[in-house]
């Protein structure tokens, strides 16, 4: 699904217009995103967790030469599903 049929799908469930769904789906994007660049970490029960994961410095092999490198350590996002989303999903 992409974000243009997310944006129609919400439309539709809600009976709003698709620039108001549009706005709205940026609206809780944009703060995600805020809130992960500060460090926070967010829960949403039932549904799941976005956070911040730390990755260390790695050995690995660049595909197209053999040749070993470095790569280093950066920031993540991650998202763990809730407990609700994972049953409604293996339902």
């Amino acid at each position: 699904m992409t974000k243009a049929e997310l944006i129609q799908a919400i439309a539709a469930k809600d009976g709003c217009t698709k620039k108001d769904a549009e706005k709205n789906l940026n609206v809780v994007l944009d703060t995600i995103t805020e809130q992960l660049i500060k460090g926070e970490k967010i829960s949403l029960i039932g549904f799941g967790t976005f956070e911040v994961r730390e990755r260390k410095e790695k050995e690995c092999i660049n595909p197209k030469t053999k040749e070993k490198m470095i790569a280093p350590a950066c920031k993540a996002p991650a998202f763990k599903p809730g407990k609700g989303l994972k049953d409604a999903v293996n339902k």
